[in-house]
């Protein structure tokens, strides 16, 4: 890329330079590209030809480059129809995650819940998401992270939703971390749930929390510890939601039985298993 590039030429450039780090090489150039035109992707492609190529934009493609995850670039990323701030100190919300927002939906059909509780919130991603979804509900968050928190306070400062939320500093590895909670009609938890020698991207390994990603041998160490939990925390009609890795539907299932809780499954777009929906077993 040079300054001669028009920015069609440069965005062309960059998409057949990050084949090399990206499964999404056209995606992460159109987006970098925009970032540093301080433009909405949407608004790039019709302005492609008359664009000049922005100052900044190689050094980003230079990241990209280096592996480091295109929302961490441009401190943002869509989750469901909501726009969050992220850092390192937070996973990076990704499409799969939307499925218990689907699910919870699909649950509370006709009435909504009123109540919700996320467990390991991160970006605040699915708290966040299920508060738009769900206008008469409020909210309480919890993670071991106090950096995480900072950014899922800021999420929900800037989405206008901190008056519906609050931010905990806690671990559920901590004896009598949910004592003071009480119940509440919905609970989303997105664990850590790779196993602890699994083989990740760069873009993964290197840069995402380890935190939030690892859980033991078999990924299910956090599973363990959260799931007998939920028939204290859960309310009688209530659901709680649960994400899971590839292949762990058996192994959480059998957990969540064991917790005397009713588990069904709902599938991501690829057609796998990516949640578990855990009710009472009284609920009908």
């Amino acid at each position: 890329m040079t300054m001669a590039d028009s920015a069609a030429q440069a965005l062309a450039k960059a998409a057949a330079m990050l084949e090399s780090v990206s499964e999404t090489p056209r995606l992460d150039a159109e987006i970098l590209l925009a970032h540093a035109a301080g433009i909405v992707r949407s608004a790039l492609l019709p302005q492609l030809r008359d664009l000049p190529v922005p100052g900044g934009f190689a050094a980003l493609v230079q990241r990209r480059l280096s592996h480091v995850p295109v929302a961490y670039i441009t401190g943002s990323q869509p989750f469901w129809d909501i726009e969050l701030a992220v850092t390192p100190d937070v996973l990076i919300p990704r499409a799969d995650s939307e499925t218990l927002i689907e699910a919870a939906i699909g649950y509370f059909d006709q009435h909504h819940p009123r109540s919700i509780l996320d467990l390991g919130t991160g970006s605040g991603a699915l708290l966040l998401a299920a508060l738009s979804a769900f206008p008469q509900a409020s909210g309480i968050a919890i993670d071991a992270s106090a950096a995480a928190l900072t950014v899922a306070s800021v999420n929900a400062e800037r989405l206008g939703f901190a008056h519906r939320t609050r931010f905990l500093h806690r671990s559920w590895r901590d004896a009598g971390w949910a004592d003071d909670l009480g119940q509440f009609d919905l609970i989303l938890c997105n664990p850590p749930y790779v196993e602890s020698e699994a083989a990740l991207a760069p873009q993964v390994r290197d840069f995402e929390p380890a935190s939030a990603l690892f859980a033991g041998a078999d990924g299910l160490d956090d599973y363990r510890v959260v799931i007998p939990q939920i028939p204290e925390l859960l309310s009688p009609q209530g659901l709680a939601l649960f994400e899971i890795g590839k292949g762990q539907e058996p192994a959480v299932s059998i957990l969540a039985q064991a917790a005397s809780m009713t588990v069904t499954q709902h599938h991501d777009l690829a057609g796998i298993v990516r949640s578990l929906g855990l009710t009472h077993s009284t609920s009908g």
